[in-house]
């Protein structure tokens, strides 16, 4: 099993922590495109729409007799034949949303962890909870661990406290998260992903008995 240090909220190191090779052994980068490319499909709004012949403007008054003319027989201006007519075919709202199987997305999870953990962007601290609420004690905080452009906070929801929530809800490019809600799109978008002790022991513990058993893990 690799070890990972265990520091507090100024980068000392105070500790370690096992890490499972099933959880954090191997990376399944088409894994991973696969759940992002999900994720971002269930944000896309879908709103995109065009009008038919029943929504265009326009009169639907017949524009000339059918015979006897010697032009093109036609039945509405708002046809799609015509400018300005009606769109056939064009798009429609709706949902892009689609099921995503759970063990893959838990195979997915257990390869962004890996990615982070063999860049050296993942960071477990023993508490992320402050003495004070305040966001400049984060901030600096932060900037001791490295995280100087976007993070990733992740806590357990059972040591959840109120200093963080009110002290990293308003840093520019910090994001809280507990790690029952943590998806793979998560933790690639953020550069540093900072792990509270339980809430990375909860994590693996979780992974590990999603595991079929007796089989290794494929990431």
């Amino acid at each position: 099993m690799a070890q990972i240090d265990v520091v507090d909220l100024g980068g000392k190191k105070v500790g370690s922590l096992e890490l499972a090779d099933e959880v954090f052994g191997q990376v399944n980068e088409a894994l991973l495109w696969e759940a992002v490319k999900h994720y971002r499909a269930a944000l896309r709004q879908g709103t995109a729409a065009t009008k038919n012949r029943k929504l265009v403007a326009g009169s639907g008054k017949k524009l000339w007799k059918q015979k006897g003319t010697g032009r093109a027989r036609i039945g509405s201006i708002r046809s799609p034949l015509w400018r300005h007519g009606g769109t056939v075919h064009g798009p429609v709202p709706h949902s892009h949303e689609y099921a995503f199987p759970r063990k893959k997305l838990l195979g997915a999870l257990r390869s962004a962890l890996a990615t982070k953990l063999a860049d050296g962007k993942l960071t477990v601290v023993e508490s992320l909870e402050a003495k004070e609420p305040k966001s400049k004690l984060y901030r600096a905080a932060l900037d001791k661990l490295e995280a100087n452009r976007t993070a990733l906070l992740v806590e357990n929801g059972q040591t959840l406290g109120r200093n963080l929530l009110l002290g990293a809800r308003n840093l520019e490019g910090v994001e809280l998260m507990l790690n029952s809600e943590v998806h793979p799109y998560h933790l690639l978008r953020s550069e540093r992903v900072i792990f509270s002790r339980p809430a990375l022991e909860k994590l693996q513990e979780s992974l590990m008995k999603s595991l079929p058993k007796g089989r290794k893990a494929v990431a």
